[in-house]
């Protein structure tokens, strides 16, 4: 096990001391401005491409980005194999440099429980003042030209977003869709985003795709590879934070994602931990919610799904016809990439999690499904209960099987992936029943499945 340090810099000149608060912590600096005031790794060709659509953020916002950025580097190569106390849980030390540093040691113990819960980690945050070069970060335009939008809608390319989407310019709302893209698995914005556009008027003003990361090339010694990313919705959500620290009011921050998936209940014991990912839970967006308040940035965020199931999302679209039409080519699968492995071109597995909800969505809304599955056919033959294919289906028939002889569990059961204390009984009641109904809607595509110990 080893700790780390992340010390992040702006400009040559930012060359004090900081003090690290552990013996033997690897040293790791990330010098964000190299040499003049742009912002490197994604962050300042993102408030470039919000400033073409007239939207200039507010200097917290810019902190909070590259903080989320700091987050990335740390989440994506500290190896948790490697580095980890217990295989899993590691100890991640960032230093940032930030325009208020009083505001942002305020907010700490706020941040580091908001990033405990996402990825299990444990993260200490110091803050410092910037160096008097940098002391302001963003220079606003004197041709700015009025922002045609006036919230914001996180895109992934996935289905809920793409009906989340659909859902907000039918309505006629004029949202900016914030992307993030990095691997294969986000090569479906710019395709859905334009799919939209094709009804609902010209995307590229209201459309804007960040490239926020890191590889091997940008630290100073090696560092490894870590594939679990817990912890990209910081980032995600950021990003949306510095397009709506711009907009006038108080603008709403959309993140369309079905209960099922946001709950993300752990299906049997094993998934209670590393299984278990939290990106959109109702106590992450409860503590992000006061982040932001705390922090200036006047945006609400807004969960419009959270008590629906995938499929219902898609059979209340206020576009059925497009979406219909254009579901295939979003991509929900954890990991596309990994149909190499069989020598395929990268595509939906078919039997991850997200890839059955999805399944099971589609079949419950609409019947025919034309995704291209690296599984086509789930019963064309029994499956193993120890390979990933019949663990994930297995785990669903299981829980299924537990709520029909005991429905009253699902309220129990909704408490095991994070706190709902700030929920009154009626939300519960609510977040048990989607639960219920989405466990159903899968059970619907895998109760014939046949699964075999092996």
């Amino acid at each position: 096990m080893r700790r780390h340090s992340f010390i992040a810099r702006l400009g040559l000149r930012d060359t004090a001391v900081v003090p690290l608060h552990m013996d033997g912590s690897l040293e790791t600096e990330i010098r964000f401005i190299a040499g003049d005031r742009r912002l490197d790794f994604g962050v300042g060709d993102m408030i470039t491409r919000l400033a073409a659509r007239g939207i200039v953020p507010s200097e917290t916002a810019v902190d909070l980005a590259i903080l989320a950025a700091c987050i990335t580097a740390a989440d994506t190569r500290i190896e948790r194999a490697a580095d980890a106390q217990d295989g899993w849980t590691r100890e991640i030390d960032l230093h940032i440099p930030v325009q208020d540093a009083d505001v942002w040691t305020a907010v700490t113990p706020s941040l580091s429980r908001i990033l405990k819960f996402l990825t299990g980690d444990h993260w200490r945050l110091f803050f410092r003042a910037r160096h008097r070069d940098h002391a302001q970060l963003i220079v606003r335009p004197g041709n700015l030209i009025q922002p045609t939008v006036s919230s914001v809608c996180l895109f992934s390319g996935g289905l809920d977003s793409f009906v989340g989407a659909i859902d907000l310019f039918a309505a006629g709302e004029s949202p900016l869709l914030v992307s993030h893209y990095w691997e294969l698995s986000t090569s479906s914005q710019e395709l859905c985003a334009n799919r939209i556009g094709s009804v609902y008027g010209a995307m590229p003003p209201r459309h804007v795709r960040a490239r926020v990361g890191f590889d091997g090339n940008d630290f100073s010694h090696e560092m490894g590879t870590e594939s679990t990313t817990r912890g990209r919705s910081f980032l995600f959500f950021a990003l949306a934070a510095l397009a709506a620290s711009g907009l006038d009011g108080h603008p709403s921050i959309y993140v369309p994602e079905n209960g099922l998936i946001s709950l993300n209940v752990p299906l049997d014991p094993l998934r209670v931990g590393a299984w278990s990912t939290r990106t959109t839970h109702p106590f992450y967006m409860e503590r992000w919610q006061d982040l932001l308040t705390r922090l200036g940035i006047a945006a609400n965020l807004v969960s419009p799904y959270r008590f629906k199931t995938k499929g219902e999302m898609l059979a209340g679209c206020a576009n059925e016809d497009l979406v219909r039409r254009f579901a295939s080519e979003t991509i929900s699968c954890s990991s596309i990439a990994k149909a190499r492995w069989k020598r395929l071109p990268p595509g939906h597995c078919g039997f991850c999690v997200p890839c059955l909800i999805r399944r099971a969505a589609i079949a419950s809304a609409f019947g025919a499904d034309r995704t291209n599955y690296t599984i086509k056919n789930l019963r064309a033959q029994p499956l193993n209960s120890k390979s990933r294919v019949g663990e994930h289906v297995r785990s669903f028939q299981m829980m299924a099987r537990r709520l029909r002889r005991q429905p009253s569990l699902a309220t129990m059961l909704v408490h095991k992936s994070g706190p709902l204390s700030a929920h009154s009984a009626g939300e519960i009641d609510q977040y048990a029943d989607v639960f219920r109904r989405g466990i159903a809607e899968v059970e619907a595509i895998t109760r014939r499945v046949v699964v075999e110990p092996q």
